[in-house]
């Protein structure tokens, strides 16, 4: 997301369709897919430090990859945007 063209129209749309769809707090999934470097890893999974999240990783086939689920209870959705924006500063981070 964070390699969006318009990624200030992008996140309004989402936080649209977020408040739309969702009461909140609520739980919210996020997907990332970034290179598989233990410090990108790492400084994703600091991002979620002490929100209580569950992250899940794995591997791709070659390795070459490492997809990050992550499951938080977020208060809202300018929360749910302003983790995005966060996680998008990681080089090579993808946002599904």
């Amino acid at each position: 997301m964070a390699t969006h063209k318009n990624s200030d129209e992008f996140y309004k749309k989402l936080k649209e369709q977020l408040a739309d769809t969702s009461s909140w707090p609520s739980k919210y999934m996020y997907k990332f897919i970034v290179p598989s470097d233990q410090s990108k890893i790492d400084r994703i999974e600091n991002i979620f430090d002490g929100t209580g999240a569950v992250i899940n990783t794995k591997a791709s086939s070659k390795g070459t990859y490492t997809s990050l689920s992550i499951v938080v209870n977020m208060p809202s959705p300018d929360a749910v945007i302003a983790k995005y924006k966060e996680v998008g500063k990681v080089e090579g981070v993808i946002s599904l």
